[in-house]
Protein backbone atom coordinates (compact mmCIF):
# COMPACT_ATOMS: atom_id res chain seq x y z
CA UNK A 1 0.00 0.00 0.00
CA UNK A 2 1.45 3.38 -0.98
CA UNK A 3 1.84 6.29 0.86
CA UNK A 4 -0.77 8.46 -1.57
CA UNK A 5 -3.34 5.48 -1.09
CA UNK A 6 -2.96 6.05 2.39
CA UNK A 7 -3.08 9.65 2.47
CA UNK A 8 -6.46 9.24 0.67
CA UNK A 9 -7.99 6.68 2.93
CA UNK A 10 -7.82 9.34 5.59
CA UNK A 11 -8.90 12.14 3.18
CA UNK A 12 -12.11 10.20 2.94
CA UNK A 13 -12.60 9.35 6.74
CA UNK A 14 -12.51 13.07 6.85
CA UNK A 15 -15.69 12.97 4.36
CA UNK A 16 -17.17 10.28 6.38
CA UNK A 17 -16.18 12.71 9.70
CA UNK A 18 -17.86 15.98 8.10
CA UNK A 19 -21.42 14.68 8.69
CA UNK A 20 -20.89 14.76 12.27
CA UNK A 21 -19.57 17.79 12.84
CA UNK A 22 -22.70 20.05 13.11
CA UNK A 23 -25.29 20.74 15.67
CA UNK A 24 -27.61 18.84 12.96
CA UNK A 25 -26.53 15.81 11.96
CA UNK A 26 -27.32 15.13 8.07
CA UNK A 27 -26.05 11.95 5.94
CA UNK A 28 -24.55 13.52 3.06
CA UNK A 29 -24.55 12.11 -0.92
CA UNK A 30 -21.31 10.41 -2.34
CA UNK A 31 -19.88 9.31 0.63
CA UNK A 32 -18.14 6.09 0.45
CA UNK A 33 -19.86 3.12 2.47
CA UNK A 34 -22.16 5.30 4.33
CA UNK A 35 -24.79 3.05 3.89
CA UNK A 36 -22.90 0.60 6.14
CA UNK A 37 -21.57 3.02 8.36
CA UNK A 38 -23.59 6.23 8.80
CA UNK A 39 -26.03 5.35 11.47
CA UNK A 40 -23.95 2.98 13.60
CA UNK A 41 -21.74 5.94 13.74
CA UNK A 42 -24.24 7.88 15.20
CA UNK A 43 -25.14 4.85 17.38
CA UNK A 44 -21.18 4.76 18.82
CA UNK A 45 -21.73 8.66 19.26
CA UNK A 46 -24.28 8.23 21.70
CA UNK A 47 -22.58 4.80 23.50
CA UNK A 48 -19.67 7.49 23.97
CA UNK A 49 -21.50 10.02 25.57
CA UNK A 50 -23.59 7.74 27.74
CA UNK A 51 -20.34 6.37 29.20
CA UNK A 52 -18.24 9.06 29.85
CA UNK A 53 -20.39 11.71 31.16
CA UNK A 54 -17.90 14.21 30.03
CA UNK A 55 -17.99 13.84 26.41
CA UNK A 56 -20.98 16.29 26.10
CA UNK A 57 -22.57 15.83 22.26
CA UNK A 58 -20.54 19.64 21.71
CA UNK A 59 -17.43 18.15 22.73
CA UNK A 60 -17.63 15.32 20.57
CA UNK A 61 -18.67 17.25 17.53
CA UNK A 62 -15.81 19.45 18.27
CA UNK A 63 -13.18 16.91 18.56
CA UNK A 64 -14.62 15.00 15.41
CA UNK A 65 -15.06 18.54 13.36
CA UNK A 66 -10.94 19.55 14.31
CA UNK A 67 -10.19 15.73 12.46
CA UNK A 68 -12.68 16.77 9.47
CA UNK A 69 -10.89 19.90 8.74
CA UNK A 70 -7.47 17.90 9.30
CA UNK A 71 -8.29 14.74 7.34
CA UNK A 72 -7.71 16.80 3.75
CA UNK A 73 -5.45 15.83 0.59
CA UNK A 74 -4.04 19.72 0.93
CA UNK A 75 -3.36 19.58 4.57
CA UNK A 76 -1.61 15.51 4.94
CA UNK A 77 0.65 16.35 1.96
CA UNK A 78 1.88 19.45 3.51
CA UNK A 79 2.28 17.36 6.86
CA UNK A 80 4.35 14.63 5.49
CA UNK A 81 6.08 16.58 2.39
CA UNK A 82 9.18 16.99 4.61
CA UNK A 83 9.90 13.14 5.44
CA UNK A 84 11.23 10.44 3.46
CA UNK A 85 7.97 7.59 3.47
CA UNK A 86 8.52 5.47 0.52
CA UNK A 87 10.99 3.41 1.46
CA UNK A 88 9.65 2.47 5.24
CA UNK A 89 9.95 -1.34 6.69
CA UNK A 90 6.81 -2.15 8.87
CA UNK A 91 7.16 -2.58 12.12
CA UNK A 92 4.40 -3.01 15.00
CA UNK A 93 3.79 -0.39 17.11
CA UNK A 94 2.02 -0.13 20.05
CA UNK A 95 -0.11 2.62 21.15
CA UNK A 96 -1.13 3.32 24.87
CA UNK A 97 -3.90 6.18 24.36
CA UNK A 98 -5.12 8.43 27.07
CA UNK A 99 -9.05 9.19 27.47
CA UNK A 100 -9.47 12.58 28.52
CA UNK A 101 -10.83 13.78 25.50
CA UNK A 102 -12.27 12.46 22.57
CA UNK A 103 -10.30 10.45 20.49
CA UNK A 104 -7.31 12.05 22.08
CA UNK A 105 -5.25 9.31 20.73
CA UNK A 106 -5.84 9.65 16.90
CA UNK A 107 -3.40 11.47 15.95
CA UNK A 108 -0.66 8.84 16.95
CA UNK A 109 -3.27 6.24 15.33
CA UNK A 110 -3.08 8.14 12.18
CA UNK A 111 1.17 8.68 12.38
CA UNK A 112 1.43 4.97 12.57
CA UNK A 113 -0.76 4.06 9.91
CA UNK A 114 0.27 7.03 7.59
CA UNK A 115 3.90 5.72 7.75
CA UNK A 116 3.23 2.03 6.58
CA UNK A 117 3.20 1.13 10.03
CA UNK A 118 0.75 -1.58 11.61
CA UNK A 119 -0.39 -0.49 15.17
CA UNK A 120 -1.55 -2.16 18.09
CA UNK A 121 -3.80 -0.15 20.15
CA UNK A 122 -4.78 -0.08 23.88
CA UNK A 123 -7.46 1.96 24.54
CA UNK A 124 -8.43 4.43 28.14
CA UNK A 125 -11.59 2.53 29.05
CA UNK A 126 -12.90 6.24 29.03
CA UNK A 127 -12.76 6.71 25.72
CA UNK A 128 -13.34 3.51 24.23
CA UNK A 129 -15.93 3.50 21.76
CA UNK A 130 -15.01 5.64 18.58
CA UNK A 131 -11.90 4.76 17.39
CA UNK A 132 -12.22 0.68 16.91
CA UNK A 133 -15.36 1.54 14.62
CA UNK A 134 -13.42 4.20 12.48
CA UNK A 135 -10.90 1.58 12.40
CA UNK A 136 -13.27 -0.80 10.19
CA UNK A 137 -14.44 2.13 7.97
CA UNK A 138 -10.60 2.23 7.41
CA UNK A 139 -10.49 -1.06 6.15
CA UNK A 140 -13.73 -0.95 3.71
CA UNK A 141 -11.94 2.34 2.36
CA UNK A 142 -8.66 0.95 1.87
CA UNK A 143 -8.58 -2.90 2.47
CA UNK A 144 -5.35 -2.73 2.54
CA UNK A 145 -5.00 -1.55 6.55
CA UNK A 146 -6.76 -5.29 7.13
CA UNK A 147 -4.52 -7.09 9.87
CA UNK A 148 -2.57 -3.76 10.29
CA UNK A 149 -4.87 -2.72 12.97
CA UNK A 150 -5.45 -4.13 16.09
CA UNK A 151 -6.74 -2.90 19.25
CA UNK A 152 -6.09 -5.11 22.84
CA UNK A 153 -7.49 -4.91 26.46
CA UNK A 154 -4.89 -6.82 27.52
CA UNK A 155 -1.28 -6.70 28.66
CA UNK A 156 0.74 -5.12 25.42
CA UNK A 157 2.83 -7.92 23.90
CA UNK A 158 4.98 -8.29 20.90
CA UNK A 159 5.71 -4.87 19.35
CA UNK A 160 8.66 -2.95 17.84
CA UNK A 161 7.98 -0.29 19.46
CA UNK A 162 5.75 2.05 21.45
CA UNK A 163 3.93 5.31 21.92
CA UNK A 164 2.58 5.79 25.58
CA UNK A 165 0.77 8.96 26.96
CA UNK A 166 -0.32 8.95 30.74
CA UNK A 167 -0.41 10.15 33.84
CA UNK A 168 3.47 11.27 35.74
CA UNK A 169 3.21 8.08 38.18
CA UNK A 170 1.93 5.87 35.09
CA UNK A 171 5.08 7.73 32.79
CA UNK A 172 7.86 6.19 35.04
CA UNK A 173 5.62 2.68 34.68
CA UNK A 174 6.33 3.02 30.67
CA UNK A 175 9.28 4.15 30.94
CA UNK A 176 10.86 1.10 33.04
CA UNK A 177 8.28 -1.44 30.88
CA UNK A 178 9.31 -0.51 28.01
CA UNK A 179 12.92 0.37 28.55
CA UNK A 180 13.90 -1.86 25.86
CA UNK A 181 11.64 -0.62 23.09
CA UNK A 182 12.03 2.56 20.98
CA UNK A 183 9.25 4.73 22.32
CA UNK A 184 7.80 8.33 23.06
CA UNK A 185 6.60 8.28 26.87
CA UNK A 186 4.06 11.44 27.68
CA UNK A 187 3.25 12.67 30.77
CA UNK A 188 1.10 15.49 32.48
CA UNK A 189 1.60 18.75 31.00
CA UNK A 190 -0.05 22.23 30.99
CA UNK A 191 -1.19 25.17 29.19
CA UNK A 192 -0.52 28.52 30.19
CA UNK A 193 -1.37 32.07 29.49
CA UNK A 194 0.64 35.14 29.16
CA UNK A 195 -1.31 38.31 29.82
CA UNK A 196 -0.25 41.85 30.05
CA UNK A 197 -3.19 43.89 30.70
CA UNK A 198 -3.74 45.30 27.33
CA UNK A 199 -6.08 42.51 25.30
CA UNK A 200 -9.12 43.44 24.08
CA UNK A 201 -12.40 42.05 25.22
CA UNK A 202 -12.12 39.71 22.06
CA UNK A 203 -8.78 38.43 22.89
CA UNK A 204 -9.83 36.95 26.81
CA UNK A 205 -13.57 35.75 25.04
CA UNK A 206 -10.83 33.88 22.96
CA UNK A 207 -8.71 32.62 25.73
CA UNK A 208 -11.67 31.36 27.73
CA UNK A 209 -12.18 28.71 24.58
CA UNK A 210 -8.44 27.61 25.74
CA UNK A 211 -9.74 27.47 29.18
CA UNK A 212 -13.25 25.73 28.97
CA UNK A 213 -13.10 23.55 26.11
CA UNK A 214 -13.05 19.78 27.22
CA UNK A 215 -14.44 21.21 30.61
CA UNK A 216 -10.28 21.72 31.06
CA UNK A 217 -9.52 18.24 31.01
CA UNK A 218 -6.56 18.78 27.64
CA UNK A 219 -3.31 19.12 28.24
CA UNK A 220 -3.68 21.88 25.96
CA UNK A 221 -6.54 23.73 27.90
CA UNK A 222 -4.67 26.86 29.80
CA UNK A 223 -4.56 26.03 33.47
CA UNK A 224 -2.28 28.80 34.36
CA UNK A 225 -2.25 32.43 34.34
CA UNK A 226 0.68 34.43 34.13
CA UNK A 227 -0.24 38.43 34.99
CA UNK A 228 1.72 41.28 35.67
CA UNK A 229 1.72 43.29 38.97
CA UNK A 230 -1.19 44.78 40.16
CA UNK A 231 -3.67 43.25 37.01
CA UNK A 232 -7.26 43.50 37.51
CA UNK A 233 -9.53 40.66 36.49
CA UNK A 234 -12.64 42.40 36.00
CA UNK A 235 -12.40 42.43 32.16
CA UNK A 236 -11.35 38.53 32.03
CA UNK A 237 -14.38 37.49 34.14
CA UNK A 238 -16.73 39.75 32.02
CA UNK A 239 -14.95 38.33 29.04
CA UNK A 240 -15.67 34.64 29.77
CA UNK A 241 -19.24 35.16 31.30
CA UNK A 242 -20.57 33.70 28.03
CA UNK A 243 -19.31 30.18 29.20
CA UNK A 244 -21.90 30.00 32.48
CA UNK A 245 -24.21 27.44 31.39
CA UNK A 246 -21.34 25.32 31.67
CA UNK A 247 -22.49 25.19 35.89
CA UNK A 248 -25.62 23.52 34.19
CA UNK A 249 -23.53 20.35 33.95
CA UNK A 250 -23.89 17.97 36.54
CA UNK A 251 -20.25 16.93 36.49
CA UNK A 252 -19.17 20.19 36.01
CA UNK A 253 -20.78 21.73 38.70
CA UNK A 254 -19.72 18.99 41.87
CA UNK A 255 -16.23 19.72 40.75
CA UNK A 256 -17.13 23.43 41.37
CA UNK A 257 -18.98 22.76 44.37
CA UNK A 258 -16.41 21.03 45.74
CA UNK A 259 -13.39 23.03 44.82
CA UNK A 260 -14.81 26.06 46.16
CA UNK A 261 -15.85 24.50 49.45
CA UNK A 262 -12.14 23.07 49.91
CA UNK A 263 -10.62 26.69 48.94
CA UNK A 264 -13.21 28.34 51.42
CA UNK A 265 -12.07 25.89 54.23
CA UNK A 266 -8.61 26.20 53.84
CA UNK A 267 -9.36 30.13 53.86
CA UNK A 268 -7.74 30.45 50.34
CA UNK A 269 -7.57 33.93 48.98
CA UNK A 270 -9.41 33.46 45.32
CA UNK A 271 -11.86 34.97 43.28
CA UNK A 272 -14.39 33.27 41.41
CA UNK A 273 -17.97 34.10 39.76
CA UNK A 274 -20.38 31.37 40.35
CA UNK A 275 -19.24 28.90 37.81
CA UNK A 276 -14.84 29.51 37.89
CA UNK A 277 -12.48 30.27 40.14
CA UNK A 278 -9.37 31.54 39.31
CA UNK A 279 -6.34 31.42 42.74
CA UNK A 280 -2.97 32.30 43.33
CA UNK A 281 -0.40 29.35 43.37
CA UNK A 282 2.28 28.60 41.75
CA UNK A 283 1.33 25.27 40.64
CA UNK A 284 0.72 25.01 36.35
CA UNK A 285 -2.31 21.85 37.07
CA UNK A 286 -5.12 23.28 38.42
CA UNK A 287 -8.43 21.87 39.52
CA UNK A 288 -11.89 21.76 37.31
CA UNK A 289 -13.15 25.05 36.93
CA UNK A 290 -10.65 26.75 38.76
CA UNK A 291 -7.42 28.33 36.60
CA UNK A 292 -4.16 29.39 38.64
CA UNK A 293 -2.94 32.89 38.27
CA UNK A 294 0.96 34.18 39.72
CA UNK A 295 2.13 37.45 39.21
CA UNK A 296 5.79 38.35 37.03
CA UNK A 297 7.95 41.47 37.64
CA UNK A 298 8.85 42.07 33.97
CA UNK A 299 9.19 39.83 30.77
CA UNK A 300 13.12 38.34 30.82
CA UNK A 301 12.40 36.89 33.97
CA UNK A 302 9.17 35.10 33.22
CA UNK A 303 10.94 33.81 30.04
CA UNK A 304 13.37 32.80 31.83
CA UNK A 305 11.13 30.93 34.26
CA UNK A 306 8.99 29.64 31.50
CA UNK A 307 12.11 28.10 29.75
CA UNK A 308 13.48 26.25 32.74
CA UNK A 309 9.94 24.64 33.48
CA UNK A 310 9.27 23.69 30.06
CA UNK A 311 8.84 20.45 30.78
CA UNK A 312 5.88 21.49 32.56
CA UNK A 313 4.03 23.39 29.60
CA UNK A 314 2.29 22.10 26.61
CA UNK A 315 1.61 25.03 25.24
CA UNK A 316 2.12 29.15 25.75
CA UNK A 317 -0.82 31.61 24.66
CA UNK A 318 0.39 34.70 24.40
CA UNK A 319 0.73 37.91 21.35
CA UNK A 320 3.89 38.79 20.82
CA UNK A 321 6.13 36.81 24.08
CA UNK A 322 7.49 34.30 22.77
CA UNK A 323 8.39 32.30 19.83
CA UNK A 324 5.96 28.93 19.05
CA UNK A 325 3.20 30.92 20.93
CA UNK A 326 -0.42 30.00 20.43
CA UNK A 327 -2.72 32.24 19.64
CA UNK A 328 -5.69 33.34 22.15
CA UNK A 329 -8.53 30.71 21.36
CA UNK A 330 -6.67 28.10 19.32
CA UNK A 331 -5.47 25.85 21.69
CA UNK A 332 -7.43 23.25 20.74
CA UNK A 333 -7.09 23.53 17.37
CA UNK A 334 -3.56 22.21 16.40
CA UNK A 335 -2.40 21.72 12.83
CA UNK A 336 -0.64 18.24 12.12
CA UNK A 337 2.28 19.16 12.74
CA UNK A 338 1.87 20.69 15.93
CA UNK A 339 3.30 17.66 18.00
CA UNK A 340 2.51 16.44 21.65
CA UNK A 341 5.84 17.71 23.98
CA UNK A 342 7.39 18.84 20.55
CA UNK A 343 8.01 15.63 19.78
CA UNK A 344 8.26 15.34 16.23
CA UNK A 345 6.47 11.42 15.87
CA UNK A 346 6.17 10.77 12.04
CA UNK A 347 10.53 11.33 12.73
CA UNK A 348 10.17 8.45 15.44
CA UNK A 349 8.62 6.33 13.03
CA UNK A 350 10.75 6.35 10.37
CA UNK A 351 13.61 5.90 12.73
CA UNK A 352 12.16 2.48 13.74
CA UNK A 353 11.66 1.09 10.04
Amino acid sequence: MQLPERINAFVKLGDFFRQFSNDVILKADNIAHNDLFFDGFKHQLKLAEEHNGWFTPENIRFAIKGWADLLSTENLNKWLKPYQINNVSPKKVAIIMAGNIPLVGFHDFLSVLITGHEVLVKQSSSDKHLLPFLAKYLEYVAPQFKGKINFTEAKVEDFDAVIATGSNNTARYFEYYFKGKPSIIRNNKNSVAILTGNETSEDLKNLSEDIFRYYGLGCRNVSKLFVPKGYKFDAFFEAIYHWHPIIDRVKYANNYDYNKAVYLMSEFDMLENGFFMIKEDESYASPIATAFYEYYEDKESLKEKLETEKNKIQCIVSQGFVENEIPFGQTQKPQLWDYADSVDSIEFLLAIS
